[in-house]
């Protein structure tokens, strides 16, 4: 029997997603996008400077069932690794 690989896994790809110099709703819009094309378990690491997204992308991740597993300031902007859902 074959073990199924824990899709939290550390070797889960990585998309990248740079939606500074965008504002509300956009930053968001993208990830929304950009999740739907990814498979179950992938991380999407997001970088934004609208001060909105402070709110939104938490916001965002809570409503469709996102893991936000880590949010950072890094230089200038926010940086938001989300994991999409199975």
């Amino acid at each position: 029997m074959s073990e199924t690989p824990d899709p939290r896994d550390a070797d889960a790809p990585v998309t990248e997603l740079d939606a500074t110099g965008l504002l509300c709703p956009l930053p968001v819009l993208k990830a929304r996008k950009r999740l739907g094309a990814l498979p179950g378990g992938a991380l999407l690491r997001l970088r934004t400077d609208d001060p909105a997204a402070i709110v939104d992308v938490p916001h965002y991740c809570a409503e469709a069932g996102h893991a936000l597993e880590d949010s950072r300031e890094e230089g200038g902007a926010m940086v938001w690794t989300i994991r999409k859902t199975l």
